[in-house]
């Protein structure tokens, strides 16, 4: 028995349609699943966003809370210029790129090398690693304060006690944190940041497969050999990965800068932030500075996804 043009069309259009019942069920599904984590989205949107975006309409705005300053009014990219051409603001950028290479190229270097000793079995080594960690776990205006006013402060400092123990003449007058107030900080970021970096060498160490470790052995190749044809290339995407993100949290450094020197010439990109917002109180060019910072630290951050992205495909596979 034949069906009729139209209710030939009919069928076809219940075997290809997607039930409403069905349809509506997995909406529902879909947004059970969501739905408890709207209000971490929403407070992270609250957070991060809006006030970036605030900063972000700030920064084209010409805007100071001086008694004698005009009111707010449209700069383009007056405030940009202005950071790119001002002296001050110039050398704020060279002191963090100096600040920021110097304490990642050489905590990089320690980390690795304390990694590689912490890697080896010997007695009592958990503890030794515990107390390696610390420095890290430290809050860091309270490291600031503990190397400025303990370790590095003129008269009463560590350094000055050793030195003068030692018979070193004039030592009282050795002043770290206001003739070498760059290095005081750059010495203090390394004690910290050391560890967090040597903590992700030490994850790839151990990660490294035992039978070819064991090969090497066993092939006859020297601890040098093993080092270069074989546990750097293993760990090359940890040692990346810890220079990025070290990278990233040292160029956004202002703790050091502020509980060691005040910014004594040592100006970095965020404390002359700090400046220029409260003390200038020129909001419009604050802000251009902050924008600065942020655009700088996503293309570090981009980079560092990138690391990740290919450190876990490279595990997966």
């Amino acid at each position: 028995m034949s069906l009729s043009m139209a209710e030939t069309s009919a069928v076809q259009d219940v075997g290809t349609a997607r039930p409403p019942a069905a349809h509506g069920k997995w909406d529902r599904a879909s947004w059970v699943r969501r739905a408890p984590l709207l209000p971490a989205l929403i407070f992270l949107i609250v957070v991060t966003q809006l006030p970036f975006v605030a900063t972000l309409v700030m920064s084209f705005m010409k805007w100071s809370a001086q008694p004698d300053a005009p009111g707010k009014s449209f700069a383009g990219f007056d405030n940009f210029r202005t950071v790119f051409t001002t002296p001050a603001y110039r050398q704020a950028v060279l002191t963090s790129v100096e600040m920021t290479v110097t304490v990642v190229a050489v905590s990089a270097v320690l980390a690795l090398g304390i990694a590689l000793l912490l890697n080896r079995a010997f007695f009592g080594r958990g503890i030794v690693r515990t107390m390696m960690i610390a420095p890290f776990l430290v809050v860091p205006i309270a490291a600031a304060v503990f190397w400025g006013n303990g370790i590095l402060q003129t008269g009463y400092g560590l350094i000055d006690g050793l030195l003068g123990e030692l018979g070193v003449h004039n030592a009282q007058n050795i002043s770290f944190l206001t003739s070498h107030p760059k290095m005081a900080i750059e010495i203090a970021l390394i004690w910290q940041w050391t560890p967090f970096m040597m903590l992700i060498l030490l994850a790839g160490l151990q990660s490294r497969d035992p039978e070819v470790m064991e090969a090497t052995a066993v092939d006859g190749a020297n601890a040098w050999q093993t080092f270069v044809y074989v546990t750097m290339p293993h760990i090359r995407r940890y040692f990346e990965l810890s220079v990025v993100l070290g990278t990233i949290f040292i160029v956004q450094n202002f703790d050091a800068v502020q509980g060691m020197t005040g910014g004594l010439n040592s100006t970095n990109i965020p404390y002359a932030v700090y400046e220029v917002f409260y003390s200038a109180k020129d909001y419009g060019v604050a802000s251009a500075l902050g924008v600065v910072v942020v655009i700088g630290s996503i293309i570090v951050a981009t980079f560092a996804l990138r690391v990740v992205s290919s450190l876990l495909s490279e595990e997966d596979n």
